[in-house]
């Protein structure tokens, strides 16, 4: 059995959970505070993230490598294009998801709101939340100006930076942080991915403590 060790909000996390579904691949979900930092979970990563899978006898940390792990040992459906050109271009934007719009956007909404709570961190910083709040419009923009020119975000074909850009916004739509109203190519982006049988899971995930997804903006703080 496989078995993925994550946090439910975590993008990269919801990544992972995707590749896998996508490819029928069946998981045993445990759920990991990572922050309390205990022994057993240092053991499997000592880096002290998630997510960490436990697959093929071997236990595997970092999400972009356990992405194209996944990608390796079942192929199929791909998830990755055969040509170096377009082999690149996943890659950079799945690195623009995980890298750039997390620092941007990610960490200051989701992690100021959500995390900070869970983790008994204080309070959302107001700074914060209003830059993220700028920089997603940015994104969103820059989405939308790819999906001009493609089918899907890397290309003709769904591929893993689809589900890199989708594990982050679905996470902030689960607190309502995502105009989907600004761009109707991401709109109807969204819709479409959103509507693929690997996505149930994660559109059932339920966080303790918060509500339902897309009511997140009736609280008051």
């Amino acid at each position: 059995m496989i078995r993925l060790f994550h946090v439910p909000l975590s993008p990269f996390c919801r990544k992972v959970r995707l590749s896998l579904a996508e490819k029928k691949l069946e998981v045993e979900l445990v759920e990991e505070r990572y922050w309390e930092k205990s022994a057993e979970f240092l053991r499997r990563n000592p880096a002290g993230k998630v997510p960490v899978l436990k697959m093929d006898g071997k236990v595997l940390t970092e999400s972009a490598a356990i992405c194209e792990y996944i990608e390796e040992r079942h192929p199929t459906p791909p998830l990755m294009p055969t040509d170096p050109d377009g082999k690149y271009e996943v890659r950079r934007l799945v690195t623009w998801f995980d890298d750039k719009f997390h620092h941007e956007v990610t960490s200051k909404l989701l992690y100021e709101r959500v995390n900070k709570k869970v983790m008994k961190q204080g309070y959302p910083d107001s700074t914060s939340v209003k830059a993220g709040a700028k920089a997603i419009k940015y994104h969103l923009d820059y989405m939308g100006w790819l999906l001009d020119q493609r089918r899907w975000l890397a290309g003709d074909q769904m591929s893993l930076a689809d589900f890199a850009a989708a594990a982050h916004l679905s996470a902030l739509d689960y607190i309502s942080d995502v105009d989907w109203n600004r761009n109707a190519n991401v709109r109807e982006w969204y819709a479409k991915i959103k509507s693929r049988p690997a996505f149930r899971s994660i559109l059932a995930d339920q966080v303790p403590g918060f509500p339902p997804p897309g009511h997140y903006a009736d609280l008051d703080f």
